[in-house]
């Protein structure tokens, strides 16, 4: 997920946002930086259904960061900073999304450390899980567990089509989407929007077994704005849009509202489909509710909310919201161009799936209880 870390410049400058309208904060204070109260009712949202309350709510308001939550320590915006927050010689990713824990990684090595326009990259060796890539102190894959995640955000999409020939991808830098789209040999296009192009440049150094998605002549690079590359689409153009993404906070906050979403509806056919990251159900359940809203008033087809288990992720849970647009149905949760047949045909010219099979596919739309009460409301009304 090479655009998944927001970033503690970002949290820090959405601490000097102001508004001058105060409301109560998550502990009952009051606070300049908020637009409305931060409450996890249904039926609290009727006023303000676009708002994405994006941070755990004990420090969540609907604009951003309580101000009475406590920052991280270290540098902030650095990936270095969790090299030394935690345990010499071990990586901690310690962040105030998800406060009070961390997961940390022994690290061999450091391999790089750079600064793009947009955010900072370290790459090290880790003792466990090989290569981990990190954007602005915010791990985004490992060499281990990140085939639970391309193969989950790609294949539960374009597996619930019938043969899929154009894709674009927003984020995805890393090329590890590329990968699993090229699996699919409907497909005779792939458009890539990357906005850091240090990020496509790292991955094809240190990630070769990602970065070779880059290398399929479908593939085009586009360096830039995801939102702008949309509005420039043609209309109906593509039969699918998966956006590999930061968090929805900071500079990244706007590929989850409304405005977004409907320049993704624009671009798919009838019965297009749209995949995105939508955060852990553990961690960010508020959040999950309010984005199944929102993609509720803009996909008029199918909404539905999948995940999967990526381990080095926080919670070791990452969701992902499912869209169709209005024309033919989608069934999301019934595979109809099962993958490992077509990966079988292709034999040894691609690697073998390591996580997804059409099994995983159905059980990725199991619910706990808790996840089921909240969004089958949302997701199973016909408003």
């Amino acid at each position: 997920m090479a655009d998944r870390g927001a970033g503690r410049k970002e949290q820090e400058d959405q601490q000097n946002v102001t508004s001058s309208a105060p409301c109560k904060c998550s502990d009952g204070s009051v606070s300049p930086q908020c637009d409305g109260p931060s409450s996890s009712a249904a039926g609290d949202r009727t006023d303000n259904s676009s708002i994405i309350r994006t941070l755990p709510s004990q420090y969540c308001c609907a604009r951003g960061l309580d101000p009475h939550a406590p920052m991280p320590t270290g540098e902030p915006g650095t990936g270095r900073a969790n090299l030394s927050n935690g345990i010499h010689g071990w990586y901690s990713e310690i962040n105030t999304l998800w406060p009070g824990e961390a997961y940390s990684l022994k690290v061999e090595d450091v391999l790089f450390e750079g600064k793009s326009e947009y955010q900072d990259v370290l790459v090290f060796q880790s003792m466990t899980h090989g290569k981990v890539l990190v954007l602005d102190g915010v791990t985004q894959l490992t060499e281990r567990d990140e085939c639970s995640y391309q193969e989950m955000i790609t294949h539960l999409p374009l597996c619930s089509i019938p043969n899929p020939k154009k894709v674009l991808v927003i984020g995805g830098g890393d090329g590890g989407v590329l990968r699993e789209i090229e699996r699919h040999d409907s497909v005779e296009q792939i458009d890539i929007c990357e906005i850091d192009k240090m990020v496509v440049d790292v991955s094809k150094k240190f990630f070769p077994q990602l970065a070779v998605g880059y290398e399929d002549p479908r593939v085009k690079l586009f360096i830039g704005d995801g939102t702008a590359f949309l509005r420039d689409s043609p209309e109906g153009f593509y039969d699918a849009v998966i956006c590999d993404s930061s968090d929805p906070i900071g500079p990244a906050q706007q590929l989850f509202e409304k405005p977004f979403y409907d320049l993704v509806v624009r671009a798919l056919r009838p019965g297009g489909v749209f995949c995105t990251q939508t955060e852990s159900f553990w961690l960010h359940m508020h959040c999950i509710e309010d984005l199944a809203s929102v993609c509720k008033q803009s996909f008029k087809g199918s909404v539905e909310y999948a995940w999967t288990s990526v381990p080095t992720y926080p919670s070791g849970v990452i969701g992902l919201m499912l869209c169709s647009t209005e024309g033919p149905s989608v069934n999301f949760r019934q595979p109809v161009d099962p993958i490992e047949k077509q990966v079988s045909k292709q034999g040894k010219a691609k690697a073998p799936l390591k996580y997804y099979n059409s099994e995983m596919h159905k059980a990725a739309f199991c619910w706990p209880q808790f996840v089921r009460t909240l969004l089958e409301p949302i997701l199973c009304s016909d408003a």
